[in-house]
């Protein structure tokens, strides 16, 4: 008899303890919302992130599909690095611009450009070579210039052509462009998605 009694009462405390858990409330429920009057009506007023919508993909055959996956790949391992170089080109030039003389300018462009290599020489010689392609065009996109123009206004013309030479060595181009609308669509999907953090 006892035992019959017990355990409806151990069921039922254990409900009520999971309802009191639920009914607690904690900061992260609460949000406060604006609203305004229109008509005497209270609406609700809310900032929504922009989203972007783009159709659903329909590969003919499943190497297509490994093609796209490869390509979301290798943007999201280019894109950070094309952020940061638009970033550093930024401060750089905003740097230049403070300094007084041309001697000054030569020195702080050094002083950058060995930080820079000591940095980053080996994280970058991972790339693969499409993700460099990849880089290439992603770092127009961020600044926009094109590689060459790039080494060729800080480093001048013959270092320029050097990097050119040795990126054509390597199946890749310096001067590439960037054509969000046609031949890079695709990138530019897979950037702004992961700009949004949908991918």
């Amino acid at each position: 008899m006892l035992r019959k009694l017990v355990i409806p009462v151990i069921i039922m405390s254990l409900a009520w303890e999971g309802y009191a858990q639920d009914s607690v409330r904690t900061s992260r429920d609460i949000f406060v919302a604006r609203g305004i009057l229109v008509d005497g009506y209270t609406l609700w007023v809310a900032e929504l992130d922009e989203v972007y919508v783009y159709p659903q993909k329909h590969f003919q055959n499943l190497r297509q599909q490994r093609k796209y996956t490869r390509l979301i790949l290798n943007v999201k391992k280019a894109y950070p690095w094309a952020k940061l170089a638009g970033e550093t080109m930024e401060e750089v030039n905003n740097h230049l611009v403070t300094l007084q003389t041309e001697k000054e300018q030569d020195e702080y462009l050094k002083q950058i450009e060995k930080e820079l290599l000591d940095e980053y020489t080996e994280p970058l010689k991972k790339l693969t070579v499409t993700q460099g392609k990849i880089l290439i065009k992603l770092v127009y996109r961020e600044t926009g210039e094109t590689s060459y123009k790039i080494v060729e206004f800080y480093r001048g013309k013959f270092s320029a052509f050097f990097w050119q030479a040795l990126a054509r060595l390597f199946g890749s181009n310096l001067k590439l462009d960037y054509d969000p609308y046609g031949e890079d669509r695709l990138i530019e999907e897979i950037v702004v998605q992961i700009e949004n953090g949908q991918l």
